[in-house]
């Protein structure tokens, strides 16, 4: 990325346009903390990134942060309401009470009553609908998702953008990347980025690498 600012509210649906390799994927990590910027201001949720141990990172991604992937990311030997709670058992949660969490989760996506079926005996539409769950659960507040809907077919894209617009009406932050410009409908704001720049703003006076949700 190269002197990139980007602000984002709470609540906002933010979508990232561009090219592949124009720098989406690489502006999720950094929100996410998952790659550290080399210059600039990197502001999540009030913390400083750039200051911000591996510990507490690891904290915020497991509480605070919700990552959804293209790909969905299942663990296929685990029922999806096990998939659904890893994060919180990983963050110590207690195991009815992540469970609990995670029936709920279920339940905000559309698919209550399904938690003790596997991935594999779900639709892609219900997978990914799995993965936003693992995403919010615990009331994390904000939802990083990369290319959402790439793998699916245009009317479970639909679907899965209108749940991900329901979430950020509740006050849940989305940003995402996506290559369907069909999602651009739902966007409160659109950053297109090329060559690891923002190519929809002039940010040519003293820009720095910053993102505040």
């Amino acid at each position: 990325m190269n002197r990139v600012s980007l602000t984002v509210e709470a609540g906002e649906l933010a979508v990232l346009v561009g090219a592949s390799g124009s720098g989406k994927s690489t502006l999720l990590n950094l929100i996410g903390g998952l790659d550290r910027p080399d210059s600039g201001e990197l502001s999540v949720l009030g913390s400083d990134m750039t200051a911000a141990s591996e510990k507490e990172l690891a904290r915020m991604r497991l509480t605070r942060i919700g990552f959804v992937f293209q790909d969905f990311n299942l663990l296929r030997d685990l029922t999806l309401l096990e998939n659904v709670s890893l994060p919180l058992e990983g963050a110590g949660v207690a195991r009815r009470a992540a469970r609990d969490a995670a029936a709920k989760a279920l339940a905000r996506v559309g698919l209550g009553g399904l938690g003790d079926r596997f991935p594999s005996e779900v639709s892609g539409g219900q997978q990914q609908r799995v993965a936003i769950a693992r995403a919010v659960v615990g009331e994390r507040e904000i939802v990083l998702a990369d290319e959402p809907t790439g793998a699916l077919d245009s009317a479970t894209g639909r679907e899965i953008m209108e749940l991900l617009s329901g979430l950020s009406g509740e006050g849940t932050t989305v940003v995402l990347s996506t290559h369907n410009p069909a999602n651009l409908a739902f966007a409160s704001q659109v950053v297109t980025l090329r060559d690891g720049r923002r190519a929809d703003a002039d940010d040519t006076a003293a820009g720095t690498e910053a993102a505040r949700a």
